[in-house]
């Protein structure tokens, strides 16, 4: 019954959100009430009423305004190995969304438990080989990275409203085919801050096809980034590999468990395969029955929800992994940004 009552609630908000519900205008006194508290709270932090912690490296935050799936962890991917690439020594934190540990902060290793540290960031810390800690409190996880590891870095993995944490760059992902949705605040909309706020970070980067830049004078803090396909690799064996041709005329279920499923979807669909999809809530935990089906069929999924399958999967089980392509000069502006803040970051 609650697994039944969290789907529908999963498919319901973004319907309205995303979706013509006038009707729901009549609820715009919920979503000023949110606004308010968001700009009070902003207001504190800018004047110093409540703390701000600067560390002693530069921090980045890559996060969002609105709520659900943008596509923000490929985007932290890339830049963690760009960084690597250019003899940084980067390290990452998250809340660790999704997981619940008995006590914060903690260090993510890659034989982590995904129900203590969260699916993202186990799948972070596994793509980027980097040292990961999760918790709430993302001055407390920065504190214990710099304290356990050699790093010059702070890649913050969402956190864009945790103002407590002083960061040198923002970057704010977007999903271009969505966009901003009804333009509201929570709970009526799916904005967590005020758009207004895309006005105050430093780059913008937009998933998919952009048909949401807005003004001309933005543009140039504006890129485009689109996903990759790279290989399916099996859940429960990661060096079995394939291509999308071995998926073809096959019996296949496509499972989601993701802020934005159907993107997930249509990346398949775009890929010549054709599937049976199943929508689960966002970081949803799975269950061996989520994934057995009659027909014995390939069941294909995101590396995300990978992270969370590997002690139910069967050798059916295989997950899309992919990678951020974002246009233009980004990592290059990035870098310009970083050294006119930080010129020691060098």
């Amino acid at each position: 019954m609650k697994k039944d009552l969290l789907m529908k609630l999963s498919k319901w908000f973004p319907k309205i959100w995303y979706q013509e519900s006038s009707w729901m205008k009549i609820f715009s006194p919920f979503s000023w009430v949110f606004l308010n508290i968001v700009k009070t709270r902003r207001f504190l932090y800018r004047k110093g009423l409540k703390s701000v912690t600067r560390l002693p490296v530069p921090v980045i935050v890559v996060g969002n305004i609105t709520v659900g799936g943008v596509g923000k962890t490929p985007v932290v991917i890339q830049l963690a190995e760009w960084f690597k690439q250019n003899g940084l020594k980067p390290g990452l934190i998250s809340r660790g969304y999704g997981g619940h540990a008995k006590q914060y902060p903690v260090i993510v290793h890659s034989d982590s438990d995904s129900t203590v540290v969260g699916d993202e960031a186990l799948l972070l810390m596994r793509r980027t080989q980097c040292p990961m800690v999760v918790a709430p409190d993302r001055v407390a996880a920065a504190k214990l990275l710099l304290e356990k590891y050699d790093i010059d870095i702070i890649l913050s993995d969402d956190g864009l409203q945790h103002y407590a944490l002083a960061r040198d760059i923002e970057i704010v992902v977007v999903d271009a085919t969505r966009g901003y949705g009804n333009g509201l605040c929570l709970p009526v909309g799916p904005l967590r801050e005020p758009i207004s706020r895309m006005n105050e970070v430093d780059f913008v980067i937009f998933n998919g096809v952009n048909k949401v830049l807005g003004s001309e004078k933005f543009r140039e803090r504006f890129y485009s980034m689109t996903i990759k396909p790279l290989q399916f690799i099996n859940v429960l064996d990661s060096k079995l590999t394939q291509g999308k041709e071995y998926f073809q005329g096959k019996s296949l279920h496509a499972v989601a468990a993701i802020g934005n499923p159907q993107r997930f979807f249509r990346t398949l669909r775009d890929m010549g395969l054709e599937f049976t999809e199943l929508e689960f809530p966002d970081h949803y935990h799975f269950m061996a029955s989520d994934l057995e089906f009659s027909d014995n069929s390939l069941i294909l999924m995101t590396e995300k929800d990978a992270m969370k399958c590997r002690g139910i999967a069967n050798v059916n089980s295989w997950y899309l992994s992919v990678s951020a392509v974002i246009d233009g000069e980004f990592e290059k502006r990035v870098l310009e940004k970083l050294l006119s803040s930080r010129p020691s970051a060098a």
